[in-house]
């Protein structure tokens, strides 16, 4: 007959115990430790791989590895400038979990990243800038950026004449003739609201992400917001200026992947951009219809997405 042996447990101060014999984790195959209903924190020997695991809240991982933890900037294309007596564009929405930054429209708490899983696809899409208009017409919204399940969206174009500016994610100017609508509204945690049209009859400018028009008419336009994701501190996302109106920081005019908003009189909205930043022990595969590119800051890897829409995903 077998002899059944017990191991005896001391606990000390805190959650500190000592065991008098080696600890066994129960075993799982990937297989049954896939079908598991598991919580963060949760410890396992994968008999399959021969390795500890744990459970860090939405998937496995092994210990002694780095987490694919994956901070972004996530800005979309601005919105475009109005034609004659148009108003400025609206910046593009503004997302960002890096580090203590701040996404747009006065979330000053910033974002959660990303904990992502190794050979799983994730969507990546560039979002461009709205058209500007010379003529008789209002600029176009911005189109959308996206990583994952993050979407910013896209710049409001501007209004002319006696239009309102449109809403995005951060909203366009009004146009700057009598009896012209209000700027557009901007997105929570991701822009501000454009400008209306001053009794002076100029058109108001587009908000940014950082701020709102200082005022109507003829006010300086919204700025944008500075963030380090990259190693260095970059301005991104300000709003274009009406007429009569002062730039903005960074100016709108010809910046592509700023995702700032288009000048009033034709100017089109900056192209949006996606900023990746993850441990340098993983590696990254793009898909060939995105345009790149990869370098290594410090223990993280960068990757900066500045055209296209695909499928990413990590070794």
């Amino acid at each position: 007959m077998s002899t059944l042996e017990t191991n005896s447990i001391a606990k000390y101060s805190g959650n500190n115990v000592a065991i008098d014999d080696s600890l066994n984790l129960k075993s799982y195959t990937t297989t049954q430790r896939d079908a598991l209903t598991s919580a963060a924190g949760d410890i396992i020997y994968n008999s399959t791989d021969s390795k500890i695991q744990f459970y860090n809240g939405s998937a496995w991982a092994d210990t002694g590895t780095d987490i694919l933890k994956v901070e972004y900037l996530v800005i979309a294309g601005g919105g475009g400038g109005g034609g004659a007596y148009g108003g400025g564009g609206g910046a593009g929405g503004y997302r960002n979990s890096y580090s203590t930054e701040a996404s747009g429209g006065g979330n000053t708490d910033g974002e959660m990243p990303v904990v992502a899983d190794t050979g799983v696809n994730y969507t990546v899409t560039v979002g461009a800038g709205g058209a500007g208009h010379a003529g008789e017409d209002g600029g176009t919204s911005g189109s959308n950026s996206v990583f994952a399940d993050i979407t910013s969206i896209g710049g409001g174009g501007a209004g002319y004449r006696t239009e309102g500016g449109l809403s995005g994610g951060s909203g366009g100017g009004s146009g700057g003739q009598t009896g012209a609508g209000a700027g557009g509204g901007g997105t929570s945690n991701q822009g501000y609201a454009g400008a209306t049209k001053d009794s002076n009859n100029y058109s108001g400018s587009g908000g940014g992400a950082g701020s709102a028009p200082t005022g109507n008419g003829s006010a300086t336009a919204g700025s944008g917001l500075a963030s380090s994701i990259t190693g260095s501190s970059v301005s991104r996302a300000g709003g274009g200026p009406g007429t009569g109106s002062s730039y903005a920081s960074p100016t709108a005019a010809g910046s592509a992947n700023l995702g700032g908003g288009g000048i009033q009189g034709s100017t089109g909205g900056d192209s949006g951009v996606v900023i990746l930043r993850y441990p340098k022990s993983f590696t990254i595969t793009v898909g060939g219809s995105l345009t790149s590119t990869t370098s290594t800051v410090g223990n993280d890897k960068v990757t900066i997405f500045t055209a296209g829409t695909d499928n990413v995903s990590w070794a």
